[in-house]
Order: C-alpha cells, then structure tokens, then sequence
C-alpha cells in the first residue's frame, strides 16, 4: 500500500499539494526573474538619455523587489497548503518537485535559493533544515549546457587598434561615440605598455568579452580578457556618455583594477544575463582572489550572494577547528564584533542596550543599516549581508566572545543546550581597523592610508553620506591598501547637517566649561573640532592636513550640501585618475 497519505473528503493527497506547492513557488521566481531582468534592461536606455536619477531609482527598485515578491509567494504557499503548511514531511515532498522541475533552467541556482527564502518565512528556520531546503545545491554540476557562450570572441586583427576599435563598434549604443579613433587608439596604447612589462608578450592574440555591457550609476562597462600568449589579462574599458557622446572615460588592466570595479564596498551593476553561473565564473578569471559570494552580489544576485556566504562558512567550519574570537580593534559600544582567524567575513551582532554618549536605539541602527544597503556606496561603505536564526554548537565560541553575547546581546543571542542561536547578524568582509593599520603598517603604507581616510570621508560626502563618528577606529584598510567605513549606527545624510563655525567668546571661562557654551542643536555639526578627535600620531596628522585641510572649514561641507541640494548625483569613480584618458575631465566629487 502506498505510504501516500489518503484524502479525506475534498482534501487533497500529499503528491497533489506537493505539486501544487513547488509549482507556485515555481511561478513566484519566474515573476521575480522577469521583473529583475525588466529592470536591468532598461539600464542602456538610462545611460543614452543620461538619466541618472531614473538608473538611481532603478537600483532602489530591484533591491526591494525580492523581498516583495517572496512574501507573496509566501503567503500564497501557506494559504494553497492549508493546515499543512507547516508540514515537514510536506515540504519534503515540494522540494523533491521542485528539483525537478529547475533542472531544465540556466538560472538553478537561484531557483533554489528562492525556495529556500520561502521555506525559511514559512518555518522561521532556525540553522538550516537539510531536508526541506537546498542547504547545498542538488546538482553538483550545471544541469543543463550552456546555451550559447557568455562572451564574445574578437580575434585579432591587423592591429590592436583594429582590435580595440572592433570591440567598441560592438558595445555602440544609440548615442555614437565622440571620439572613437582617438579612443581607440589610446586603450591600445595603454595595452601595449602593459604588455610591455616583465613576463608579458607584446602581442594580443584574441579577446574575449562578456556579451553585454555592465552599467552603475552614470557609467558603463565593457568587460573581459585579453590573451597574449599563455598570458590572460583583464580589460575593463569604462565608458561615459557626455554632452558630445559616448567616450572612453578609463581602460583597466589588471586584477587588482577589475576587484575595486567589482568591490563590495561598490553599488551592485545592473547587467542582464540568462545565464548568471557562466557570467559570474567568467569574472572570476578576472580575479581569481575574488570569492564567487561577492561576485553574485556584485551584479546584483545578492540572495545568492548571502547563500554562498552562508556555503562558505559551513566549509570553514567543516574543514578546521576554529573558534568564533574577537576581533583586533577598538571595542565597539553599539555592535558585538567577532570572527574565525582563518575566515574572511566578521559577524556583528546589535548590542541590548548602548552607553553614553550613543544615544540611537536598535530599531535605529537597523534603520542606518537599511540605508546604506540601499544607497551609492561610492566605494566607501561595506556591503553588509544580513542573516537571521542562525545556529552553531557552543564550542564554535571562545569564551571570551559566548559570555559578551550572552551578557550584552542576550535578546539576539541564546543558548538551546548545546547550541548558540542568533537571531540576527550582519555579516560583512574583513578589513584591517585603520587604527590599528597605521600603528603596525611601514611609513609609506601608513601616510596613504591616512591620505585615502580624508578622502574617503570626502567620497561619502559626495553621494550625500555623512559618517558621524570620524574617528579611525571606525574605519578599515582593505587588501587593496583603500580607507572604507563601517561603523553606520551615527551616519546620517549630509544634507541633514547644519555644518557651523565655532563661535568666539571674549570670556576665557566660557571654555572651561563641560558644556558648551553655546546653544547646539541635534544636527550641528562644527568640523574645525574633527582636528582634536583624529588620533594621529604628529607626523601622520601632518600629512593628513597636508591635503585635507579642508575637511575642517564648514565652507566647504556646505559647498558640497549646495550641489546635492540641487539634485545634482556626483559620481565617485572606481579607479584613479591615471586610469583615465587625456581629456576626461577631473572626478567630479570633493
């Protein structure tokens, strides 16, 4: 007799609901994919019109468009399964249904990783429930062959010239190019000297481009390799389209170059892909160092993202003995910080209560949070991944690291016998404290750093982002040697500032006072005051001053407040200035 379970009346048999189940969700990804394509789709358009707003608006959209789908998939789901909806032995059975019916798709693995957000709504999962979520994928291989290659093959020509100007023509847009020969010539200039370097060869066979341009903000991307020889190169070339057309802005060429591009301190690109597994393991021969997690969310798939994460702590943890520690730096008031030496991500976890002087609250932490998953990060802000009810064996933990939690967050964090569960965690890549980089890095290392620290906080200045809290210990230093933020609980818009000079007094007293003597509102900001909190060492602190002296002259935030005010977006580029073309005008940022 069949173990299937008999209906009762009208009911409906175990396989039916099944069915039923894995086909909505099914339907539910389908209208999430087209929704999201739809949106990256009309990027080129955004980019001809010079529509940056609208390419702003587009990149809040397609954020918020997952969450809104998988709810309705969710309650959808519950409502079609009735009193089963919580029915494990159910949910075995969609998900063996659903399994089968990705197998045929380019797009499996995000198919899976959308069953399981609504798998996860629907039980609140606590850790992971192997037997009714994809905790691995269910193919250990592509399913399906690719249908048509990832890129385009552009083989060489009578010159690279030929080459470069071939590969332009073929990422034309309707605005014609300003300066195409020009343009042409030099990139192949650029790769020329680069070829010329030790242990390369002077002559490109072929390149290979993916087949669609990646867009951000007001620029647009032409993506690749170049092959000279047993030589595999990079090449980015960076387009904007100005007043008298399309021109090459930038030309990249190496590793290093391509993972700032793609960095997670970046805006996700907007490109569209059937296929996102061949796309993202084909980035990936651009930079090899580069994790496939910050790839997906690099061009937009950040669910994945978070599921290749999540895939790569569970390997860690799989494959050594490490324990959760804290980590180097300054102990934080808002967030409980740690992670494993061995790991590249650390874990933060909101405190129950904060001391003075802080005075936001969790909801507004949370808040601050949201906003910078939402905004221009500028190459500035970490992308931080959130995750919910997650579970490890207690012994994962130092003591140290267990007694904090347990003590300063205890209403995210609990024991359940032997395992620790969280609630909620952000988790983001980790970076060297800037405090602590420029006590232990060698002299030159440490006066970049500090050079690049006042111009990172110019960068946020420049998409409307004022970090609150200057000091360095809120800051880190990425592998690449750039100054990026991460402490968000006092960050607030610019514009909101009320940026003020301090006000002179005649009375000596005045200044001996533990208050001000003046009044002070909540959104008064002085910068000459930043000087006394930057905890330089003299000789750093010189070099800093040397070139950003100007942080401290309220004139100059307002100059800045001025321009956002009317409705100008400044776009801060993803590479230096020497990356760029003669003729390209200097960054428009501070």
């Amino acid at each position: 007799m069949s173990a299937e379970r008999k209906p009762s009346g009208g009911a409906l048999t175990d396989s039916r609901l099944s069915n039923l189940g894995a086909n909505r969700i099914l339907e539910g990804f389908e209208e999430y994919v087209s929704r999201f394509r739809a949106i990256n789709q009309r990027a080129p358009r955004r980019f001809e019109e010079r529509d940056w707003h609208g390419m702003q608006s587009d990149a809040v959209e397609r954020l918020r468009l997952y969450t809104v789908v998988v709810d309705r998939v969710m309650e959808s789901v519950s409502h079609l399964l009735g009193p089963r909806s919580d029915d494990p032995l159910v949910w075995v059975a969609v998900k063996a249904v659903y399994s089968g019916l990705i197998s045929d798709r380019q797009d499996w693995e995000l198919a899976e990783t959308f069953y399981n957000s609504v798998t996860r709504r629907v039980f609140r999962t606590v850790g992971v429930a192997e037997h009714i979520e994809f905790v691995d994928s269910d193919f250990d291989s592509p399913p399906i062959p690719s249908r048509e290659p990832i890129y385009l093959t552009f083989d060489r020509r009578d010159s690279t010239i030929d080459l470069v100007r071939e590969i332009l023509t073929s990422f034309a847009h309707s605005v014609p190019y300003a300066r195409l020969e020009a343009d042409a010539a030099e990139v192949a200039a650029r790769i020329a000297a680069r070829l010329s370097e030790p242990g390369a060869l002077a002559t490109v066979g072929k390149a290979e481009m993916v087949r669609t341009a990646f867009y951000r903000g007001q620029s647009a991307y032409i993506i690749g390799l170049l092959y000279a020889g047993s030589h595999r190169i990079p090449l980015i070339i960076a387009l904007s389209n100005g007043e008298d057309g399309v021109f090459v802005d930038a030309v990249l060429l190496t590793e290093d170059e391509a993972s700032i591009v793609f960095s997670f301190t970046r805006s996700y690109f907007h490109v569209d892909v059937a296929r996102p597994y061949d796309l993202v393991r084909f980035l990936r021969r651009l930079m090899p160092r580069k994790r496939l997690a910050e790839i997906y969310i690099a061009v937009g798939q950040n669910k994945h993202g978070k599921t290749e994460l999540y895939r790569d702590l569970l390997r860690h943890l799989r494959s050594t003995e490490e324990r959760f520690e804290p980590v180097p730096g300054t102990r934080g008031l808002v967030m409980v910080v740690f992670g494993m030496p061995g790991h590249d991500d650390v874990f933060k976890v909101i405190r129950d209560t904060f001391p003075p002087p802080k005075r936001n609250t969790r909801r507004g932490v949370m808040g601050k949070y949201r906003l910078v998953f939402q905004h221009d990060r500028a190459g500035r802000l970490m992308d931080v991944q959130d995750f919910q009810h997650l579970e490890f064996h207690r012994s994962r933990f130092s003591t140290e690291v267990l007694d904090e939690l347990l003590t300063e967050a205890a209403g995210t964090v609990r024991l359940e016998g032997d395992s620790v569960v969280i609630s909620h965690v952000y988790v983001e890549r980790r970076v060297v404290p800037l405090d602590v980089y420029v006590r232990e890095a060698a002299g030159p290392a440490a006066a970049d750093a500090v050079v690049d620290f006042g111009q990172s906080i110019k960068d946020m200045a420049s998409t409307n982002i004022f970090p609150g809290d200057l000091l360095p210990k809120n800051f880190g230093v990425t592998r690449h040697g750039r100054v990026v933020f991460y402490d968000y609980d006092e960050l607030s818009a610019l514009t909101e500032i009320n940026f003020r000079e301090l006000p002179v007094s005649d009375d000596d007293s005045d200044v001996l006072g533990l208050e001000p003597w003046f009044p002070v509102g909540d959104h008064d900001v002085f910068p000459e005051e930043h000087q006394a909190f930057l905890g330089l060492p003299l000789d750093l602190r010189r070099v800093f001053m040397e070139q950003h002296a100007d942080l401290f002259e309220p004139a100059a935030w307002r100059a800045i407040q001025e321009r956002l005010v009317s409705g100008e977006l400044i776009e801060v580029f993803p590479y230096r200035q020497d990356a760029r073309l003669p003729g390209t005008a200097e960054s428009r940022g501070w």
